[in-house]
């Protein structure tokens, strides 16, 4: 068995999101066909639970909308220029002995987690970006923030095409992870709900205030 959190929208309250976890079997395994077996049973999970609309987003999603939300489709705007966002939030991480790290920002998302791995830079202090830096707390606010940045170029396609009462990542395990794109997307449609997007995407501190500080 294996519980996983459900990210649900908080349209009217002063959180952005509610999350809930759901129980289900969990099938082993990194085969493609095997994360597609947990989406399926988390999702079963939380329709029991009351659920009806759950999307998936992740570059395993059966719905070609998760495949496109997820962080590894998404781009970022710096200076006029695009990155894909997991390279953006790569390469602006500063370590007690280095960073941040534009020469990174144009690689695919998986040259740049390589070339962060492969790092011996000690402990990550926090982020910097277009000459700003970031603080590590809350530990998902930059992440959720750049998320947030790179969707809210696509505001109109998404209020058009993306209506769910419940969103997840399979690849998102609370235990051992801190951020989850489909967390950030929830925030996403609260800041719109609220219109609050546009001020989130201005001002960092602004986003930050309405995260728990964790």
């Amino acid at each position: 068995m294996a519980s996983r959190p459900v990210f649900i929208p908080n349209l009217k309250g002063s959180l952005l999101v509610q999350e809930q976890f759901f129980e289900f079997n969990w099938a082993s395994g990194l085969a493609e066909s095997q994360k597609k077996k947990n989406v399926t049973a988390l999702h079963a999970a939380a329709k029991r639970g009351g659920f009806d609309r759950i999307l998936e987003i992740s570059t395993k999603s059966d719905e070609e909308v998760g495949r496109r939300l997820s962080a590894f489709s998404l781009k970022v705007e710096i200076n006029g220029e695009e990155y894909p966002l997991e390279s953006v939030y790569q390469g602006s991480k500063v370590f007690e002995r280095s960073g941040p790290f534009p020469e990174i920002l144009s690689f695919e998302p998986r040259e740049a987690k390589r070339f962060m791995r492969e790092l011996d830079a000690g402990r990550l202090v926090g982020f910097e970006l277009e000459e700003k830096r970031y603080p590590l707390v809350p530990k998902n606010g930059f992440y959720d923030w750049l998320y947030i940045r790179a969707l809210a170029k696509h505001a109109t396609w998404i209020q058009k095409n993306v209506s769910y009462d419940a969103y997840t990542d399979i690849e998102f395990n609370p235990e051992k992870q801190v951020n989850c794109q489909a967390r950030a997307f929830a925030e996403y449609k609260s800041l719109a709900a609220k219109s609050e997007l546009d001020a989130a995407v201005r001002d960092f501190k602004h986003f930050t205030s309405m995260l728990p500080a964790i």
